[in-house]
């Protein structure tokens, strides 16, 4: 049978197989159960600077409208009684490590240089195994280029590489138009690793309300490509530890996305579907297929489909493109 273990951020895991960050991982029963399935680690769900610094200023408002001569209102000030600085995220970071013995990764999403800082360190401090930066810019200024929003992102990954001593890795959208060339920045900040591609859980709109529309679809593996393209671009020149997220549906996508390079898969939507037991499938036919092909580890077969092999990988990929739309045949 092959072996399943890999590497990640330094990281030995029992499987490539990875529980994003989702519900599943604010649930330790839920969690348990899925590397009790064979999830070799754990992403937790992200800590929103912006959620904190929100419920900071509602409880100020609260206070504000009590009277000050209030007795009941000085008790309510009481700090354990209202924990918006993040202590919660905390706790439950601790209550994994103690429940699961895999690795657990800290996600966050930080809007200010001090909280991406501060806030790793608390997590680090809590027993994180590393601290997954979850990039997510959103550009409304006509006067900011692209220039400028990675230079700020690049010096936040600095800033948080410098701050914690645990791996740091990076969660990017599919919103760059040289990839390659900012994970080779991202390396020289002290990254560790790359994970592609966040899923923007986006509004739609409603025809019937004139409003915005608010509803969580889960992923297919009909997304998974886009992964895959990026996984073989990146494989061969950087030396991150490549992830990846979105659209991993069975043991097969994992397969296809160790090939084109990645270390990792994590999954979330299918264990939402499915329930996190699930990863136990998930292993099993990624075993299979390996076995199948005649491979001995996990290690083996990584990177095998990347580009490196290609002496033009731009011709390479423009020549597919083309192809693929010359192979269209509309309905008729």
């Amino acid at each position: 049978m092959a072996d399943r273990t890999t590497t990640w951020l330094g990281l030995t895991l029992t499987s490539p197989i990875v529980v994003s960050a989702s519900p599943i991982s604010k649930d330790v029963g839920a969690v348990a159960e899925a590397v009790a399935a064979g999830a070799g680690a754990v992403v937790m769900a992200s800590l929103f600077e912006e959620q904190i610094t929100n419920d900071q200023m509602a409880l100020h408002r609260y206070f504000d409208a009590l009277s000050d001569a209030d007795a009941e209102s000085a008790s309510l000030r009481r700090a354990d009684l209202f924990p918006v600085d993040g202590g919660p995220h905390l706790a439950h970071l601790t209550a994994l490590r103690k429940r699961v013995s895999v690795p657990v990764v800290a996600s966050l999403n930080g809007t200010t240089p001090g909280g991406w800082t501060s806030y790793a360190k608390r997590l680090e401090d809590a027993g994180a195994s590393a601290i997954e930066l979850n990039l997510y810019d959103v550009v409304t200024s006509v006067e900011e280029t692209s220039v400028v929003v990675e230079g700020r992102q690049l010096e936040v990954v600095r800033a948080v590489v410098d701050a914690v001593k645990v791996p740091v890795n990076v969660k990017v959208g599919p919103f760059y138009s040289a990839l390659p060339a900012f994970a080779h920045q991202l390396e020289r900040q002290g990254a560790l690793g790359l994970t592609v591609f966040n899923r923007f859980y986006q509004p739609d709109v409603s025809l019937e309300t004139l409003d915005v529309d608010r509803h969580v679809t889960l992923s297919t593996s009909a997304e998974l490509p886009l992964r895959l393209h990026a996984l073989a671009l990146l494989s061969p020149c950087v030396a991150l530890s490549l992830g990846c997220t979105g659209g991993v549906h069975t043991g097969r996508d994992a397969a296809k996305a160790i090939l084109c390079g990645a270390h990792v898969v994590q999954v979330a939507s299918v264990l939402l579907a499915k329930g996190p037991g699930h990863v136990a499938t998930l292993v099993a036919e990624l075993v299979a297929w390996l076995d199948e092909q005649g491979y001995a580890s996990v290690a083996e077969a990584r990177g095998l489909l990347d580009v490196r092999s290609v002496p033009d990988p731009h011709a390479y990929e423009r020549l597919n493109y083309a192809k693929m739309l010359d192979g269209w045949a509309p309905v008729r």
